[in-house]
């Protein structure tokens, strides 16, 4: 299990490499912060992001499938305001 500092560090690696996909619409992503206890990360969509009705699509299906695949020690993503 890696500790907390390097599994935020592999978040935002893996946000970094799906930044671009979501920029050609006008969107953006941040890492809002990353609760150890739980396991779960929450993120902001920026952007056309924030106000695309395929937003929870693309949470679901695009950056939580993606993070999961490459930091396997996170249990969720939410979305936040």
């Amino acid at each position: 299990m890696l500790t907390s500092i390097e599994t935020e560090q592999a978040i935002n690696k893996a946000l970094s490499e799906i930044r671009p996909y979501l920029m050609e619409d006008g969107g953006d992503v941040e890492l809002v912060r990353f609760e150890e206890e739980t396991r779960i990360v929450e993120i902001r969509l920026l952007g056309n992001c924030k106000t695309c009705p395929m937003s929870g699509m693309t949470l679901r299906g695009g950056i939580e499938r993606y993070i999961l695949s490459n930091v396997p020690d996170i249990k969720r993503i939410e979305a936040i305001p």
